[in-house]
């Protein structure tokens, strides 16, 4: 966009500057714009490659390689045969273009003397081949495995000079690069090398020889600060873990410490505190340490070579996080931490040829995250354009799949509707600086009195957990049954709700000037709740500029304390991330999660309910959960809730009425292939909703069975309705009252989500009542996800949470008064999940024992 409207306003310049931002591209992309290199001032830092440390470690005598392979030698597999069949490989390769038959020799044996191999007629090598023929994913994978580039052929001429002869630019450059940084190295540093490298992983971080590396760095100098660059938590934690294991423990000569967005920000503060005189200082630190943060007393740098890199799959629609090999760009940075201050000394573990054969830069975000956000932004600015049209104009278009799936999410929302033409909803939606699903649930929270917990929500969805991880393995266990506890308030088992319970805590805490004492007990991160804090006030500002919330938010936020609504809320933002929990599968010990496409995912590790119990006969709890990851491990969710069914019946993209499973099931047994029968089985399906008390089932999304009678069906099909209505309302005339019917219909809801709480089919197990706190026994909270909140908790949210819902009279919510409503009455009925009939294909994957979410109908009546 802002391309193509610079020529219409010659007077507006734009400005992009990036310490390592591909300047040459950008300037082809704003049709050859000029380019200002403006040089940073940085001190001389020495750098060596993974050759270079293993021949420094060698050099006192202790290797790391394992004793026992020393003295073994290779055997040449250059047998006769061999020879003749790689100098037809070769030969075939020249003339016809056939590279199948040499990669396959040479992948079959990655030995030098294959790499290397010269034709025994012409001297030409495999990679002579390749650089001639413009091969570059050849060539990277030749120099990756350390190829002999100087090698000539018998007319004298190297790979070089076949690509330049033959014009191949692109891998002529490589080659050029790879050669400008691989100094010719000593036989035994080779050899060396390879060794290593066949009796370790390279895709592992190697935390021996890090220690091993420190330890040489100790010995070899006096003073100076080491940054050594980790992927991820694990991996600080397990090479912490190792040093204070060994010498290194010794507190008056070293001081280890953590650098990670996840441990407290007391513990963060100290790698920028200088250690006391004859204490060597050693942070280990992920790639936060890049750009963000500048360690002045760091000397040396050991860089592992690994990041964490979150991406996003388009075609089975889930994120990943995988341990990555650096870029070019990710090298220099961390070479630069060292000579910030002083000239300084950088330690790649990885070898010069994997160096050379690294991406110049990282993936673009467009790239490899879903982008809902950005297409509803493209339609804002440009409501006729196509979206897939509009993003191929930009620098890196990003796959037509994710696009897709980005429109498809924005359809179900309602902000865009199947033509692609941008709605009332999706306008306001489009208008908050948030992710769309989360302007919804703000709308839904709004018109529920729920809003303070919607704000928090949708502030802490775009920016990171309050929960900080302490360093020692007991606290860590105390750490996770105070999130269990806090999330008890509003029902539990949620890591969702226990960051609403985490703020009104610290809110009221900081009222009461136990603010410290709080964030101590609770493992709170102050500064991210101040954060948190902040972004609630500018949204909240957002909300009211845009008219949908009055002068006056007291009665906007009467249903705050409700668990129900609260969980109903959340929903709102969640769907369609929606599953079911199944028992754990064979030789497993924990449940899984289904979603709807079938997947079968598992629970993280920190999330409170990662060893959630439920009664296997009693059906299958139902999860919200914020995206689906696949990392190094395997699928998981980190952040899930477990909810009722109302919400979900409220809130669902699609909801259909079918016949119970049981009557299905015969119908289908005798009308199979019989006209008639289908014509029965049709006026049947037409009769079901005829009766009130007949029993029918529900199906959600095309996947979720529920059982429940023919009114209660119809009620919520009116209810579904009255809702869409009063957001629809809401939208168009933010400021004014709503109709009185729809203002009944707001209060008819917050009445049946106050009584949808949590399954009875999950293992609460209260215990004693002690808090998490004030027991050491808090395991059993921790497994169940739900610990009775203690006394401290208590007195700090002063009011009991109500058990009936507010809907008063306001600018902004109208209709019904201050209702309250004794808990043995209820305006809903009962849905329950179907349990499938054997052998039965259900309309969605898996199957499901029957659930009981009751609403106390009888009484009502």
């Amino acid at each position: 966009m802002c391309r193509d409207l610079l020529p219409m306003y010659p007077h507006l310049h734009l400005v992009l500057m990036s310490a390592t931002i591909d300047a040459e591209r950008f300037s082809q992309y704003f049709n050859g714009c000029p380019v200002i290199q403006v040089p940073g001032h940085t001190y001389p830092v020495k750098t060596f490659y993974l050759e270079d440390v293993l021949s420094i470690l060698q050099s006192v005598g202790d290797n790391h390689l394992n004793p026992e392979t020393n003295g073994l030698g290779l055997d040449s597999v250059l047998t006769d045969d061999y020879k003749s069949s790689m100098d037809e490989a070769i030969s075939i390769a020249l003339v016809s273009d056939e590279f199948d038959p040499l990669i396959e020799l040479i992948s079959i044996e990655q030995n030098p003397e294959i790499f290397n191999y010269q034709h025994s007629e012409t001297g030409v090598t495999p990679l002579m081949v390749f650089a001639r023929k413009g091969q570059l994913g050849d060539v990277c994978m030749l120099l990756s495995f350390g190829v002999d580039c100087s090698a000539r052929d018998h007319d004298g001429k190297s790979a070089l000079d076949w690509a330049q002869q033959e014009n191949q630019v692109e891998a002529y450059e490589v080659i050029k690069k790879h050669m400008d940084c691989s100094p010719a190295k000593l036989p035994e540093e080779n050899e060396l090398l390879k060794k290593y490298l066949a009796t370790i992983n390279p895709e592992h971080i190697d935390t021996v020889l890090i220690e091993r590396l420190l330890r040489k760095i100790c010995t070899d100098s006096n003073e100076g600060a080491i940054l050594v660059f980790l992927p991820g938590w694990e991996d600080i934690n397990q090479t912490r873990e190792r040093l204070l294991a060994s010498s290194f423990r010794d507190s008056s000569k070293f001081l280890v410490l953590s650098l990670h967005s996840m441990i407290p920000s007391s513990e963060q503060k100290k790698v920028f505190k200088r250690a006391p005189a004859g204490v060597r200082k050693i942070i280990l630190s992920t790639n936060i340490a890049e750009t963000a943060v500048t360690i002045d007393d760091v000397v040396f740098v050991i860089d592992s070579g690994r990041m964490k890199e979150k991406s996003y799959d388009p075609y089975n629609n889930v994120s990943t996080l995988h341990t990555s090999w650096v870029s070019r760009a990710n090298a220099r940075q961390r070479e630069g931490r060292a000579g910030r201050c002083q000239p300084g000394t950088c330690y790649h573990l990885y070898s010069r040829f994997r160096a050379a054969s690294l991406p110049e830069f990282q993936i673009p975000e467009i790239k490899r995250m879903p982008i809902e956000e950005l297409c509803l932004q493209v339609k804002l600015l440009d409501p006729n354009s196509k979206i897939a049209d509009f993003l191929k104009k930009t620098l890196d278009p990003p796959v037509t799949e994710t696009v897709k799936n980005a429109i498809t999410v924005l359809q179900d929302l309602g902000a865009l509707t199947q033509n692609e033409q941008l709605t009332d909803l999706g306008e306001k939606l489009g208008s908050l600086p948030v992710h769309p699903s989360t302007s919804k649930m703000l709308l839904f929270g709004i018109l529920m009195n729920c809003l303070d917990p919607a704000l928090t929500l949708a502030c802490a969805a775009d920016y990171r957990d309050p929960f900080f991880l302490p360093m020692a393995p007991d606290e860590r266990k105390r750490a996770a049954a105070a999130k269990v506890e806090l999330a008890s308030l509003y029902g539990g088992y949620s890591d969702q709700l226990a960051v609403v319970a985490a703020f009104d805590c610290w809110t009221c805490a900081k009222v009461n000037g136990q603010e410290a004492l709080f964030c101590s007990k609770y493992f709170v991160a102050s500064n991210t709740m101040n954060m948190l804090s902040s972004m609630r006030k500018q949204l909240h500002s957002e909300l009211t500029q845009r008219g949908f919330l009055p002068a006056d938010t007291s009665a906007c936020s009467l249903n705050a304390k409700v668990p129900g609504i609260i969980s109903a809320v959340l929903v709102a933002g969640a769907y369609p991330m929606v599953g079911r929990l199944l028992p754990p599968r064979k030789n497993a010990r924990r449940a899984v999660l289904e979603t709807a496409s079938g997947a079968k995912v598992r629970l993280h590790p920190h999330s409170s309910n990662f060893n959630l119990s439920f009664n296997k006969s009693s059906g299958n709890p139902l999860m919200v959960f914020d995206e689906i990851t696949r990392g190094d491990g395997g699928m998981y969710v980190k952040n899930c809730s477990v909810v009722g069914s109302y919400p979900l019946l409220l809130l669902a993209t699609e909801i259909a009425v079918a016949p119970p499973d049981d009557v299905s099931d015969e119908d289908d047994e005798g009308s199979s292939g019989d006209e008639a029968g289908k014509s029965t089985l049709g006026q049947q399906k037409e009769e079901i909703m005829s009766s009130p008390d007949n029993t029918v089932s529900v199906v959600v999304d095309r996947w979720l069975r529920f059982d429940a009678t023919a009114l209660d069906v119809a009620q919520i099909y009116c209810l579904r309705e009255r809702l869409a209505s009063a957001i629809l309302f809401k939208v168009k005339h933010p400021q004014d009252v709503l109709p009185p019917a729809l203002g009944a219909t707001m209060y008819a809801i917050a009445c049946i989500l106050s009584y949808d709480g949590l399954p009875g089919n999950l293992a609460t197990k209260h215990g004693s009542g002690q808090s998490s706190t004030d027991a050491s026994g808090s395991a059993e909270g921790r497994k169940v996800g739900f610990i009775l909140p203690g006394g401290f908790l208590m007195s700090l949210l002063s009011e009991v949470p109500p058990n009936a819902p507010h809907h008063q009279k306001s600018s902004n919510h109208p209709g019904g008064g201050s209702g309250h409503i004794r808990s043995s009455r209820a305006p809903a009925g009962r849905f329950n999940q179907s349990q499938q009939h054997p052998g039965r294909n259900s309309s969605g994957p898996g199957s499901s024992a029957s659930q009981s979410f009751k609403r106390q109908r009888d009484a009502a009546r």
